[in-house]
C-alpha cells in the first residue's frame, strides 16, 4: 500500500489530502469565531456576509500568501514544508501551481495583496456601516471573478492540459468546489449591491419628489 493512502479509505484519500481538508475546516472554524466575536450586534445578513468576509481574508493571507512566497522564490514543487504539501496536492489536480506559471503567480500576488485589502476594509465597513461599503463589496466581488477567470480561462484555450479530472477529488472538491465558491458568493454579493443601490436610489427618488411637491 501507498504510505500516503488512508487504510480503509477511497484510494483517492491520501492523508495529505484529509490534513488538507481538515486545515480548510479550521479557517472555516476560525472565520466564524471571528463573526461571532465583531459581528455578534450585525443582522443576519451581514453575519453570513462577514463569514464569508473573515475566510476570504484568512485564505489569501494564510494560504494563497504561502503560495506566492514559495512560487516567488522558487516553485511549490521543490518546496517543503505543511504548506508546500497542501499546495503539491492541489497542484495534483492543476499542475500549473507546482511550477510558478506566471499567469497564476500574477492573479495571487493580486489576490493576496488587494483582495486581502479589500476584504479587510470591507469588514471595517459592514460592522461600521460605512458609505463607502458597497463600493468596496463591488470593487472586491469582481477582482475574485475575475481571478477565477484568469486562473483557469488560459488553460481552457490550451484545451486544459494542466487540469488532471479523472480523479472525482480532484475535479470536484479541489477544482469545483474550492473555485465555484469564489463564483458564487461574490455574485450573490454582487446582486445584493445591485438590491442595495437600487433601494437607495428610489428613496432619493422618493424623496426629491416630496421636496417638489413641498414647494
Amino acid at each position: 500500500m501507498d504510505p500516503g493512502l488512508s487504510p480503509g479509505l477511497d484510494p483517492a484519500v491520501s492523508v495529505v489530502s484529509l490534513v488538507s481538508l481538515l486545515a480548510c475546516l479550521v479557517q472555516v472554524a476560525a472565520a466564524v469565531l471571528l463573526t461571532h466575536w465583531f459581528g455578534g450586534r450585525s443582522s443576519t445578513e451581514d453575519r453570513w456576509t462577514l463569514l464569508w468576509l473573515f475566510y476570504d481574508v484568512i485564505v489569501h493571507v494564510t494560504l494563497e500568501g504561502p503560495f506566492v512566497y514559495m512560487s516567488v522564490c522558487g516553485s511549490v514543487q521543490s518546496s517543503s514544508g505543511p504548506l508546500a504539501e497542501l499546495w503539491q496536492e492541489y497542484g495534483k489536480a492543476d499542475h500549473r501551481w507546482l511550477v510558478s506559471d506566471p499567469t497564476i503567480v500574477s492573479v495571487e500576488i493580486l489576490t493576496v495583496v488587494l483582495d486581502s485589502l479589500l476584504g479587510i476594509l470591507l469588514i471595517h465597513a459592514v460592522l461600521h456601516t460605512k458609505y463607502y461599503r458597497h463600493f468596496l463589496q463591488i470593487s472586491l466581488s469582481v477582482c475574485e471573478l475575475y481571478g477565477g477567470w484568469m486562473t483557469f480561462c488560459p488553460d481552457w484555450l490550451m484545451g486544459s492540459p494542466n487540469l488532471h479530472t479523472s480523479n472525482w477529488l480532484h475535479l470536484w472538491v479541489y477544482l469545483g468546489f474550492f473555485n465555484l465558491i469564489w463564483v458564487l458568493v461574490p455574485g450573490l454579493l454582487l446582486v445584493r449591491s445591485w438590491v442595495a443601490l437600487k433601494e437607495l436610489s428610489m428613496l432619493q427618488t422618493d424623496g426629491n419628489q416630496g421636496n417638489r411637491k413641498k414647494l
